[in-house]
């Protein structure tokens, strides 16, 4: 399991479609989601630290959790599975944890709210995060290294993405195997 941070939210171009861009807290890894437009303007909105004039669903949602004296303790993205990920929400209660499914746009906004961790599970992490790689990466190139890759998702579609990703997985050298007598 990684701690995530949310490193951002940008919208490609094509699609204008927002991502949210999660980075590992210890690390170079970058893991980019789809979201949706009311998911971004909640998680925006929070980020910039802004309050809308009537609460939003995940304020709502925040607020009742917290009047029935419950709270969210993590968030955590499980799995990709054709192309969509998936997320669950913890939440404690009287002593006891509850796991709740979600997406991951709404776990995350919520998250915010709740000053809760997020979290991303290692194979989803294997599977899908972008990893800056080099001896020592300082501040300066990583910063570059990010901006070239929002520039990338500024332009590229959720499918074209997919593909490039199994493109990837298609190139890479495939580990040495024992032979079986």
């Amino acid at each position: 399991m990684h701690e995530m941070l949310i490193y951002g939210v940008s919208f490609d171009l094509v699609g204008k479609q927002p991502i949210v861009l999660l980075k590992t807290a210890d690390g170079n890894k970058f893991l980019p989601i789809w979201i949706g437009h009311p998911e971004a303007a909640a998680i925006l909105m929070k980020l910039q630290s802004q309050a809308p004039p009537r609460p939003m669903t995940h304020d709502l949602v925040s607020d009742m959790l917290e009047r029935l004296g419950a709270q969210i303790v993590r968030i955590t993205v499980t799995e990709l599975r054709e192309n969509t990920f998936y997320a669950q929400i913890t939440v404690q209660q009287d002593g006891g944890e509850i796991e709740i499914d979600s997406r991951p746009s709404d776990a995350i906004a919520l998250a915010i709210r709740a000053e809760a961790p997020i979290f991303a599970a290692d194979r989803v992490i294997e599977e899908s995060a972008i990893e800056f790689e080099g001896e020592e990466i300082d501040q300066d190139r990583l910063d570059e290294e990010v901006a070239k890759f929002r520039s990338f998702l500024d332009e590229v579609t959720p499918d074209q993405f997919a593909e490039e990703v199994e493109e990837v997985e298609e190139t890479e050298e495939p580990e040495e195997e024992e032979e079986e007598d």
